[in-house]
């Protein structure tokens, strides 16, 4: 009887064994992840980021959970969803391209690792004391983008005819960003004496309206600010831009792809891709305040030629030459 009760109390506890370890599993880790923009419109660059995800080893839903918080182009509700996502204490907040989203993660926690992708100075804004050593639970992605703002003039001011008036669209709803900006613009006045329209516009209804402002003060071209709203907006600015007959260059490649006539800027896609690669070195351990600022500094230019045939402009062979891409 003995025996009998040892072998059966053994069994017992083997089939009891695999039951405590299942019960004992650990979750699987959780992102959350805010963007300014939209689901629809972040498709592609949530690819890229979940590409960056999988070379750490990391696939959604099988070692990983993402919780995504979208404010559809509002800066002022960013606040409320990264709290929605502290609440929820999330192992890691990714920004996907924002730096309103990025200062709001900042001020909302300092304890949850956050990596950001945003177009400004990490360091002007307030994020990080320093890209080599940023300290603190955030480290990130920044790209070219406001320092790019200059050299857009000047590729304008070589493609259209001397006296054209230009105008540059900036995003008032983006305060710290449109700060520099204005500075990068009023060094450029000097350097390149050209004196642009500033026109502001922080939704659709603002963009039609400043497209109306150019077209009442004989505007014949245009600049994008890269601030991540009107990359939101890119079908819109688009075809205003082909209605009003009005040269523009953006600071993406997707504004040509679009039919857009020029873009020069930094690639977005691999900017999402690091924002990934990054987030699963901080799941797998790594400190934040360890993990180096990157920098994209590649610059791309994209020259849309159909459009440009639709609107008589006329490249200069030396600017074809420089394209990376040119759409014919």
């Amino acid at each position: 009887m003995r025996r009998r009760e040892l072998l059966s109390l053994l069994g017992g506890t083997a089939v009891a064994w695999p039951l405590t370890a299942r019960a004992q599993k650990p979750a699987m880790p959780v992102i959350g992840y805010i963007s300014g923009a939209s689901s629809d419109f972040m498709r592609e660059y949530v690819n890229a980021f979940h590409q960056g995800l999988g070379s750490a080893g990391y696939i959604e839903d099988i070692n990983v959970l993402v919780q995504y918080r979208w404010a559809e182009g509002r800066n002022d509700r960013l606040a409320g969803l990264i709290a929605e996502l502290v609440q929820r204490r999330v192992d890691v907040i990714a920004v996907g391209g924002s730096t309103p989203g990025a200062l709001a993660a900042k001020a909302a926690t300092h304890t949850i690792p956050i990596v950001f992708l945003v177009g400004t100075d990490p360091v002007e804004v307030g994020l990080v004391p320093s890209l080599a050593k940023p300290g603190g639970n955030l480290t990130g992605i920044t790209i070219l983008n406001v320092e790019l703002l200059a050299k857009c003039l000047e590729l304008m001011q070589i493609l259209v005819p001397p006296e054209t008036k230009i105008a540059v669209l900036l995003n008032p709803a983006n305060t710290l960003q449109i700060k520099f900006e204005r500075q990068t613009l009023q060094g450029a006045e000097r350097t390149l004496a050209v004196h642009p329209m500033i026109l502001n516009a922080s939704n659709p209804h603002e963009i039609e309206v400043a497209f109306e402002a150019m077209v009442e003060a004989g505007v014949h071209a245009l600049v994008v600010s890269g601030e991540y709203f009107f990359l939101t907006q890119r079908d819109l600015l688009v075809a205003l831009a082909a209605r009003h007959r009005i040269p523009a260059i953006y600071a993406y490649a997707e504004f040509t792809e679009a039919g857009g006539l020029m873009s020069y800027g930094t690639d977005n896609f691999d900017a999402h891709r690091r924002v990934g690669a990054n987030t699963g070195r901080v799941l797998k351990g790594e400190l934040p305040a360890n993990l180096p600022v990157q920098q994209v500094t590649k610059v791309e230019m994209e020259i849309n030629l159909k459009t440009a045939s639709t609107l008589g402009i006329t490249f200069p062979l030396a600017m074809l030459g420089r394209a990376d891409k040119v759409i014919e």
